[in-house]
């Protein structure tokens, strides 16, 4: 009789899991940050500081504004952590935070963040403006107590709504160097401001399931996929509306780079869009993706073109 392989008799194992990679106190409060949002966040800030200077401003003032607005950034992200404790433990997307493996206690976290929102306040107010200074004070306190406290838990307008606080940075970077804010500045608010609601309901179809299960009413959570995707596909197209507005004070640099990569973000969007209609495999991290190329290249456009000014100008 023929001996059956061992593989055969013995019942399929799991995988054993792989031991979660504890950090260090510093990397658990850094991360408590959410350096990667910050990131994203600077990339608005210094282009703003170009054009509102129409040239190269002050390397100085554009480090302490980059300081001082990465720690806005981050007292924003470290409160919010303390506050979305309870639903960041039940999402797979957010379980490895900080909070949630009990790497920073909550009371410290939520010390971490409010001093930082105070230095961050002193820092921007001494090197550059009291303007510049008390718009990234706001921008901390709707995102915490509008967007987290109130709008995330309650309507599917959340994101909407609360996203202007992630608009603040280019004002924030205007007012550095001009103390005050203008049109251009506004106009920027508004391409960040139309610009959240594709990006951030791109990321949450994917982790709908996430949501759902934190209780929180995220777009896709309460609207069927063709309906998210055609409200995805109308924020684009305002997105890409809104940055025609820079037209009259930038040159063909600027409506060169902003066309084409416009364009690129439009048909990505549509695609989506047209695969939900028709009931197709969706790939909605494709435009996630896609949105924070697009959006760093309109903002490389504006401070490209702001600093060739005297040479095309």
């Amino acid at each position: 009789m023929t001996a059956i392989p061992e593989s055969v008799n013995r019942p399929e194992q799991p995988a054993p899991e792989k031991p979660v990679r504890r950090r260090t106190v510093l990397g658990a409060y850094f991360a408590l940050t959410k350096p990667r949002v910050i990131e994203l966040l600077l990339v608005t800030t210094i282009p703003a500081m170009f054009l509102a200077q129409r040239g190269i401003p002050s390397p100085w003032l554009v480090v302490v504004t980059l300081i001082g607005g990465a720690m806005s950034a981050g007292s924003a992200n470290a409160l919010n952590c303390v506050a979305d404790s309870d639903i960041d433990a039940v999402m797979d997307r957010t379980k490895k935070r900080p909070l949630v493996r009990y790497e920073v206690p909550r009371r410290s976290a939520l010390i971490f963040g409010i001093v930082l929102g105070v230095v961050s306040f002193l820092v921007l107010w001494l090197g550059a403006n009291l303007l510049a200074a008390s718009l990234s004070t706001a921008a901390i306190l709707f995102y915490v107590f509008v967007y987290t406290l109130v709008l995330k838990r309650r309507t599917s307008q959340n994101i909407v709504w609360g996203g202007a606080a992630g608009c603040m940075p280019v004002v924030v970077g205007w007012a550095a160097v001009t103390g005050k804010v203008e049109w251009p500045a506004i106009v920027m608010f508004g391409v960040v401001f139309l610009w959240t609601p594709p990006h951030f309901w791109s990321l949450a179809m994917k982790y709908k399931d996430d949501y759902a299960r934190a209780g929180v009413p995220m777009l896709p959570v309460v609207a069927t996929t063709k309906q998210v995707s055609a409200r995805i596909l109308a924020y684009s197209w305002a997105t890409v509306g809104c940055t025609l507005l820079l037209f009259p004070i930038t040159s063909w640099v600027y409506i060169a780079l902003a066309g084409i990569s416009g364009v690129i973000f439009l048909v990505v969007a549509q695609r989506l869009h047209n695969n939900a209609r028709k009931g197709l495999a969706l790939n909605p991290m494709k435009l996630f993706h896609l949105s924070n190329s697009y959006l760093t290249l309109v903002f490389v456009a504006i401070a490209v073109d702001a600093a060739l000014t005297p040479v095309i100008g």
